[in-house]
């Protein structure tokens, strides 16, 4: 797929478990480390791709650091990500907005442009909610069983969904039609 270039997007953080790694496929050591876990169908192609394009990319992820090390770096995707908000080592999860804005800051986003950074995960309670109170462009990936389907309130409502990462390069590709080009930064 051949993206606009036109890029009302600044950047794209994604979770982790359930976004890019299949949660049901996890091998984990004593410590609730995961090991190696399958990646969902899509998510090694449309990371390698938006990086590509030239998205910065954020990982905003709950749990343990080493997981994401050894998930990312065991499909080569490490490097894809220009910034880490791991909760392990910001001190806070998902929807709390320090671990969200650890990732912003890193991207070097001020808060005046965060209505054009997409935060895309599986969780409506934590990644939804999060993005929703920041004013980021929320995206839920409705691809797992695992997590709950209806939103508990307003505040989980996403703003898009998505069954597939496939559709999210398509709506990636409808936001830049739709958008008017973007004032320099």
């Amino acid at each position: 797929m051949v993206i606009n270039t036109r890029q009302p997007l600044l950047a794209l953080c994604f979770d982790c478990g359930d976004t890019l790694a299949d949660e049901g496929s996890e091998v984990k050591d004593t410590r609730g480390v995961t090991l190696r876990a399958d990646l969902i169908p899509g998510a090694a192609e449309v990371v390698r791709e938006l990086k590509r394009l030239g998205y910065p990319l954020a990982l905003v992820a709950d749990g343990p650091a080493a997981t994401f090390t050894n998930i990312l770096t065991h499909y080569d995707l490490y490097d894809c990500f220009a910034a880490f908000a791991i909760s392990e080592e910001v001190g806070v999860e998902k929807p709390h907005p320090r671990i969200f804005i650890h990732a912003l800051d890193q991207l070097g986003i001020r808060r005046e442009e965060y209505g054009r950074v997409m935060m895309v995960g599986n969780n409506l309670a934590r990644d939804v909610k999060g993005a929703n109170a920041l004013g980021l462009i929320s995206v839920w990936l409705d691809w797992a069983p695992r997590r709950a389907k209806t939103p508990a309130d307003a505040s989980e409502v996403p703003q898009y969904t998505v069954k597939t990462l496939e559709a999210l390069l398509r709506l990636i590709q409808e936001l830049n039609d739709a958008a008017e080009p973007a004032p320099a930064r």
